[in-house]
């Protein structure tokens, strides 16, 4: 009874809040007049778009998804990925080929490409940027990219100040030699935290580059980032690349997503996130888009698969939660289909396993306990020695604040609490709780994992590798780290992918996290915004959008 009357109350708040939304807006939700449509793509403006604090937008710990935004529009690595197919094309590196056993790559750089302060890029830049993030000073969290490097390892010892793997055979010509065959290692350039960066700017003031980087992207930093206001950014006059049709991108940095949202209402945002239980109105009032990834007038809403999944983690390290069968028991109990119900509209779609649909490889229940089954949930915690959830201390479920976060672990609260486990949510600004994460200091907390790359490994060596930066739940079986590394030595794409599946089955057995749901975009545009495409990956393509003027 508890929990049916927490979820009709948070039903009635949400609803509620809907509709004081709409009487601030001044209107119900009624269809828009489509706007009228220019028949050439019009170029100049700038496109304002919300985001939350990012982390860091140098690419050394591009960790983030609001961080790696801002990277891609500064920075391009030697390869990116079509913004609709995920397919990987040339960017910074004209062309690439590996040997046989795919151990040696070797990238040829588009000659006369610049810098932002005029300088042209070298495969010397891509080297030095590399060993930025290799190097265990300067405590970069995304190390993973490079971990199958020549000289990683070493680095990582202090045995080595270089990567013994990268070489610049000449100013348009990098070779990487890998400690073992990784026939995906193509995808894994595409990030743009493996970006090239010019070192005599780094080195003349670092604090001064994390908060005004030099990059080689299609736009360039207007001014230094203002914290917690925004992060401007214009047109780069001597990118290599196709111009952007745009002007400039104000990234807006907000509290929140109402408060995102709000300022949309009020015309002064150009692309959001549709707060929870709004989305059907919001659809019925801008229109959705036919194919869920492109934006135009009349069509601003996109509902598509996104390439990533919501999940919990859990300490592994806790008392009480180094325990699998307690850790099984927790996920058993969450009822998934209510929170991508009731939150979500029917938009998401109940996590299986943490690899998510859209990757090549992914399978339909492939982690056992990710499943809604209170009886099996009990009988889990009665065999760990706490039945009814005897002996376990009230859990503290933690979530980064501004993102509707709180919402879901309500839910979860609710459904602990019917497994007789008092819990309690704390919530907390992001770098705090990234600190908190990366210290262990939690019990259990949210994270959601968007696709770096389109690939299993994506989802399975940075989460679950022993030592990994990204593992936040402290998660350690020689086996599974075993056959990860043989899984990127295996050359054959389907051997590959089915040796990927067995270890994401393998490591559902010890549950160390808890999948929650697959996303999905709920995103808004404004009516000005034209051909504005939010690829799977979760990230905004720059590069072919244009406004209406």
């Amino acid at each position: 009874m508890r929990k049916i009357r927490k979820l009709l109350a948070l039903k009635v708040s949400l609803a509620l809040a809907l509709v004081m939304l709409l009487v601030f807006a001044g209107c119900a939700p009624q269809p828009e007049e489509p706007a009228e449509v220019p028949q050439e793509i019009q170029k100049g403006g700038t496109m304002s778009f919300f985001i939350s604090e990012p982390a860091f937008i140098d690419p050394f710990n591009l960790q983030e998804t609001e961080g790696t935004q801002v990277g891609q529009a500064l920075f391009d690595s030697l390869v990116t990925f079509d913004p609709m197919t995920s397919e990987v094309k040339p960017a910074a590196a004209e062309s690439w080929e590996s040997n046989a056993d795919a151990t040696v790559w070797t990238f040829r750089l588009v000659p006369g490409a610049k810098f932002h302060n005029g300088r042209e890029v070298t495969a010397q830049d891509f080297k030095y940027a590399w060993e930025r993030i290799a190097n265990p000073e300067n405590q970069s969290e995304i190390g993973y990219h490079l971990s199958a490097v020549k000289g990683f390892d070493e680095m990582q010892a202090d045995a080595a100040t270089e990567l013994a793997g990268v070489r610049a055979v000449d100013d348009t010509t990098l070779e990487v030699t890998l400690s073992y065959s990784f026939a995906d290692f193509e995808y894994v350039v595409g990030h743009p935290a493996l970006a090239p960066v010019p070192q005599e700017e780094v080195e003349k003031d670092p604090a001064a580059f994390g908060e005004m980087p030099i990059g080689n992207g299609p736009f360039k930093m207007s001014e230094p980032w203002a914290r917690d206001q925004y992060i401007k950014v214009e047109r780069f006059a001597d990118y290599y690349g196709t111009a952007p049709n745009i002007d400039g991108i104000e990234f807006r940095i907000l509290a929140d997503q109402d408060t995102a949202f709000l300022e949309f209402q009020a015309g002064n945002l150009d692309f959001v996130q549709i707060p929870a239980g709004q989305i059907e109105a919001v659809v019925g009032q801008h229109g959705e888009s036919p194919d869920g990834y492109t934006v135009n007038p009349g069509e601003q809403v996109i509902l598509g698969t996104e390439l990533g999944v919501y999940y919990l983690l859990m300490n592994n390290t806790d008392d009480v939660l180094q325990n699998p069968k307690v850790r099984q028991a927790l996920s058993l109990a969450i009822d998934r289909q209510a929170i991508c119900d009731i939150l979500f509209e029917g938009t998401r779609v109940p996590a299986t396993g943490i690899v998510p649909r859209g990757i090549v490889g992914f399978q339909e229940d492939a982690w056992e306990f990710s499943r809604y089954d209170v009886e099996a949930a009990k009988a889990l915690l009665a065999e760990a020695g706490h039945p009814n959830g005897e002996g376990i201390p009230t859990i503290v479920l933690e979530y980064n604040t501004g993102a509707g976060h709180e919402e879901i672990l309500q839910l979860v609260q609710n459904d602990l609490t019917a497994l007789g486990i008092e819990s309690e949510l704390r919530g907390m600004e992001w770098a705090q709780y990234l600190d908190r994460l990366t210290e262990q200091t939690y019990q259990i907390a949210r994270l959601g994992w968007i696709a770096d790359y389109p690939i299993m490994d994506n989802f399975l060596y940075p989460l679950f590798k022993s030592g990994s930066g990204d593992n936040f739940a402290g998660y350690a079986n020689a086996q599974v780290d075993e056959m990860l590394t043989a899984a990127r030595k295996t050359v054959d794409d389907q051997e590959r992918v089915e040796l990927y599946q067995e270890i994401e089955t393998k490591i559902g057995a010890d549950a160390p996290v808890i999948p929650l749901m697959y996303y999905s975009h709920t995103r808004v545009a404004s009516d000005r915004v034209m051909n504005g495409v939010f690829s799977p990956k979760g990230l905004f393509d720059f590069q072919s959008v244009w406004l209406r003027q």
